[in-house]
């Protein structure tokens, strides 16, 4: 087997499960606020695309996606981060996939040459497909915490003979679990030490459509790469999905796009390994891009969620409003294990402790005394959740 199998460490909810095995949840109804899957209802018109199109399955689907997905797709982006038309190709700078983690794991497969010095940096805390991506790849994860404050990566701390041995800086904008985004100057920086010491840049953006101003949407990379007049995309990768756009992570739908360069060598690892999307998932997958009306009123439910959860906890717990995404990431004041264990033990709510999403790094854990809360369920049971939660801290 794989040597690099042994380094991988447990999944966040194999830990969360072991944590609290032992540990008898108060006499309430749960409240699952640990694993991020969006519980809004699906657009209804996606079941009806695919019980229409399921004689598709009798068919061999493409590597590349048929052509009216990646026209789609195209189409999105053009509108969604304002690129010019004559800059994008649905042939040349898109790749549909089965959702972004599969994307991303197997794109770090294809891209990493293996060897003792290679890197893959990525921010801490971080989505564990980065860090296990990179180990199987035959590359060492690199972790940049993110700044207290700002919840960012300080990428003005990291050495220049990191950036020398960097084969692909990960981002994630907005962030799991921070919630925070990106600003746009600071993706331009990233672009440029990319182009300085020759590293593919990877933006995780699958959250880039969950956000609370309406009048100010995420920027995205292929975005400032176009205002910076770099319309070849030149090293730069973004990584999407319907999972929490559409509220339909078991579609598995997603893609890739930017550098037509590193897209044709990616759908060429992807043609051996036999992960093309199914075709009546590709059709549904075309309507659900093409419509924004089901993702404007997602928008709506989460920022009800958001609002009336803060409200509630603000007082009592030092948590910032998320920019984007539906996570909380909210500061305790005891052990995050502790914390996480006595609230499942006296009001039957889940959460995930930071450090379970974090690694030790430069002498610190940035995920150390916090908890991730993804505001996935209904409104009236996050209202009830907060409640609990605002009970609990004053408790302790």
């Amino acid at each position: 087997m794989n040597p690099h199998l042994a380094e991988l460490q447990p999944y966040p909810f194999e830990r969360l499960a072991k944590l609290l095995a032992d540990t008898k949840a108060a006499p309430k109804s749960p409240i699952l606020w640990s694993i991020g899957e969006p519980k809004h209802a699906a657009p209804p018109f996606i079941a009806e695309i695919i019980a229409k199109e399921i004689g598709g399955l009798s068919s061999y689907p493409l590597t590349i996606g048929e052509g009216d997905l990646r026209e789609a797709i195209c189409d999105w982006l053009k509108v969604r981060f304002k690129l010019s038309p004559d800059s994008i190709s649905k042939d040349r700078n898109i790749l549909p996939c089965n959702g972004s983690r599969e994307a991303l794991f197997a794109f770090v497969q294809a891209a990493v040459k293996p060897g003792p010095d290679a890197l893959v940096l990525m921010p801490n805390p971080f989505y564990q497909i980065y860090e296990g991506a990179a180990l199987l790849a035959g590359a060492q994860p690199y972790f940049l915490n993110v700044d207290p404050q700002t919840l960012l990566p300080d990428f003005d701390s990291v050495p220049e003979a990191i950036w020398q041995q960097c084969q692909i800086l990960i981002i994630c904008t907005p962030g799991n679990p921070t919630g925070a985004v990106m600003p746009a100057e600071q993706i331009e920086k990233l672009v440029k030490l990319a182009d300085q010491y020759d590293f593919i840049l990877a933006s995780d953006e699958c959250y880039s459509e969950l956000y609370h101003d309406e009048s100010q949407p995420p920027v995205g990379l292929l975005e400032v790469c176009a205002k910076m007049g770099r319309g070849d995309y030149k090293r730069c990768i973004v990584f999407h999905s319907l999972s929490k756009r559409s509220n339909l992570p078991g579609m598995r739908s997603g893609f890739i796009a930017g550098d037509a360069e590193i897209i044709a060598q990616f759908k060429l690892y992807r043609t051996y390994h036999g992960c093309a999307m199914s075709p009546p998932f590709q059709k549904a997958s075309t309507a659900a891009w093409r419509d924004e009306e089901h993702v404007i009123a997602n928008r709506v439910l989460y920022r009800q969620k958001f609002t009336a959860v803060l409200a509630t906890i603000a007082p009592v717990m030092k948590v910032a409003p998320a920019q984007g995404a539906f996570y909380l990431w909210p500061e305790t004041n005891i052990d995050d294990t502790e914390f996480t264990r006595l609230l499942f033990a006296r009001e039957n709510l889940t959460v995930v402790p930071g450090t379970y999403l974090s690694r030790p790094a430069h002498d610190t854990n940035p995920g150390a005394k916090r908890v991730r809360m993804a505001l996935v369920a209904p409104l009236e049971e996050c209202i009830e959740g907060a409640q609990r939660l605002r009970n609990f801290v004053e408790s302790l």
